[in-house]
């Protein structure tokens, strides 16, 4: 029996969504024809609805109830097919049917789509390595790296393995990781991830670990283990079913025994066909995506806004959710001397004019916003990874041409340079610093000449967003990978008190499972490959569609496709007031029904007009939805 089970279920998945829209146009037809008498076959049109659409859902039944023991709304509904056919009601047998099938087809296209995340994160291993032996280069796959093999990794390539470096200097991007969004300057000594970019220098590394303990390995049995933990809510009428159909047969034969008319006891069966309420959930929850859709949101789970409608608290990660994620010139500070701070802010521009390094380029990028001036011409550039450049800038002045060495870099630079910095000035790069930003050491002619501040800009509409949010009681808490000192300078200037910094993709799902078994359901909202584990983890995953990464896009249950994060609190309250209308259908749908119910023990309706009065609850019950679609909060 088992098998046959199984193949009846293979056969009911088979087919997609257009096909079902085709199937209930027709039946729709056939349903309309037969109650206007006109039928040009030898039997009711009405059967055409009943086969269409009840035979399915009479075998969902069987199945259910065969593998699983499963009693969902499908056995009521299953039950009074059968006896309004056995009785020759064939319309009111169709029109339930057609119903049923109607509220399927809405909450089937609230399901997600399959999503690919994994796979894209599987995209991201590195497959092979570059292996050293006996100062012999070998290209080898990834997987077969031994540990403490030493390897080398040229500039563009992904970190095979994670380990340590042995001997040279690069700049490392570590956004898959840990979401910064700029690079990080690396030398002997420090660790390196797998699935981390090299940017600019070669360097040679030892493997400390190799194949499924690799960081980026370790991140997809995150999101995999993640997306299994994470519930699915049940369809109301089907957490309810095993009820309805208890009270349903129970009032049924009651009436039949007392009053000895089966048609009473039939007509009960299909007025307790749980219609308006199979179309409570999903007609509010379509008409709350459109909603959502308008307000720039893509819903990608069906029940993500039921989730959402009781989360108490939102994880915010920090660079490309409430900041730009791209670095700006906030200050430059220089030495009392020859040059001013516009004539240093050019020296430094026009230097790093040739740079591939992220702050290089934001240094010429917020130049040329900024000023009219042009760059000036940069000659002998070099690149020194893990330091910074070098260059030769060409100018004038007074009429004659100057030449001027610039070094633009980290302190570490300047030391190999022998470069001293003064006291006065390291204390006021270490203010800036501790404000969570950047700092790029400048030195003219071999002799310190200041330092440029950058830092990562906050959205405009961050501090206002997350002030409403606190106005609909829900707690932000910023989760993110960066440093502790920038992570405490946003949260101050948006008046986010809660703060959890420098967290790997693995701190973040600790984080969040803190919170859930505290019993407080949670949101995360992100754009990095880093949080792909925490979106699918959370109770409810929003990715940043604009400046958001493929793979955190796929993980999330919601994308903000224009980045406009001002417009959260709207999809708070939005699904908030979509589950105020899912209980308001569903209370309305169980009365109606069990008004009818009264009139059909008494012998008032018969199952025709039974079958009307309720499936007009249910077109009620759709209305009512649809005054969600251009709801918002006054």
């Amino acid at each position: 029996m088992k098998p046959l089970m199984q193949k009846l279920e293979s056969i009911l998945e088979k087919g997609g969504t257009r096909k079902d829209i085709t199937l209930l146009i027709i039946s729709g037809i056939s349903l309309l024809l037969s109650l206007t008498g006109w039928n040009p076959f030898p039997f009711d049109m009405a059967w055409i609805s009943i086969v269409l659409c009840g035979v399915p859902i009479i075998l969902e039944a069987i199945i259910g109830l065969v593998t699983a023991f499963d009693m969902k709304a499908d056995v009521l509904v299953s039950i009074a097919l059968i006896a309004s056919v056995c009785i020759g009601e064939d319309f009111a047998a169709g029109e339930v049917a057609f119903i049923m099938q109607l509220g399927g087809l809405l909450e089937e296209l609230t399901v997600a789509k399959a999503r690919a995340g994994i796979e894209k994160l599987v995209h991201l291993t590195p497959q092979t390595a570059r292996l050293i032996v006996d100062d012999i280069e070998r290209i080898v796959p990834a997987e077969k790296v031994p540990v403490d093999a030493v390897l080398r990794v040229l500039p563009g390539e992904t970190v095979p393995v994670d380990g340590v470096i042995v001997s040279g200097q690069t700049s490392i991007n570590q956004a898959v990781m840990t979401g910064e969004s700029l690079p990080v300057d690396k030398t002997a000594s420090d660790e390196v991830s797998s699935g981390t970019v090299n940017q600019f220098g070669a360097f040679t590394m030892r493997a400390t670990k190799v194949g499924e303990d690799s960081s980026i390995q370790r991140m997809i049995r995150l999101v995999q283990s993640a997306d299994a933990g994470k519930a699915k809510i049940v369809g109301l009428a089907d957490r309810w079913a095993t009820w309805i159909v208890v009270v349903a047969l129970s009032a049924a034969a009651l009436t039949w025994l007392i009053s000895g008319e089966i048609i009473r006891a039939v007509t009960i069966l299909v007025v307790f066909c749980p219609c308006a309420l199979v179309l409570a959930t999903p007609t509010a929850i379509m008409a709350a995506i459109g909603n959502a859709t308008r307000h720039g949101f893509l819903v990608r789970e069906g029940d993500a806004l039921e989730r959402l409608a009781s989360v108490s608290g939102i994880m915010f990660d920090k660079t490309g959710t409430l900041t730009y994620g791209t670095p700006q010139v906030m200050k430059v500070s220089v030495v009392a001397g020859k040059f001013s701070e516009a004539e240093m802010y050019r020296l430094c521009a026009s230097a790093e004019q040739f740079s591939e390094h992220p702050l290089g380029k934001a240094i010429v990028r917020s130049y040329r916003q900024e000023n009219q001036a042009e760059l000036l011409p940069c000659e002998k550039f070099r690149m020194l990874p893990g330091r910074g450049v070098c260059a030769e800038v060409i100018g004038k002045k007074a009429g004659k041409e100057t030449r001027n060495e610039i070094l633009a870099g980290n302190l570490e630079m300047l030391a190999e340079k022998n470069i001293d910095v003064p006291d006065g000035a390291l204390a006021e790069a270490d203010n800036d610093l501790a404000n969570g930003c950047t700092v790029i050491y400048l030195a003219v002619d071999e002799t310190f000449g200041g330092y440029i501040v950058l830092s990562d800009t906050v959205r405009e509409e961050s501090t206002g967003m997350i002030d409403a949010l606190k106005g609909l009681n829900v707690r932000p808490v910023l989760l993110t990978g960066d440093n502790e000192r920038a992570a405490f300078a946003i949260a101050s200037q948006i008046h986010i008190e809660e703060v959890h910094a420098d967290n790997l993709p693995e701190d973040k799902l600790i984080w969040i499972d803190f919170y859930q078994k505290k019993d407080e359901s949670v949101c995360m909202i992100g754009d990095g490959v880093n949080d792909a584990p925490a979106l699918k983890k959370a109770d409810v995953g929003i990715a940043m569609g604009g400046v958001g990464s493929d793979i955190a896009v796929d993980a999330a249950d919601i994308v903000l496709v224009e980045d406009e994060v001002k417009e959260l609190p709207h999809l708070i309250a939005l699904s908030r007031r979509m589950m105020r209308t899912i209980h308001l259908n569903m209370t309305f749908s169980m009365t109606l029904n069990f008004i009818a119910i009264v009139l059909a023990i008494n012998g008032t309706l018969n199952p025709v007009v039974g079958a009307l009065v309720h499936n007009a609850g249910s077109v009620l019950v759709i209305i009512n939805s649809a005054l969600l679609l251009k709801w918002r909060e006054k």
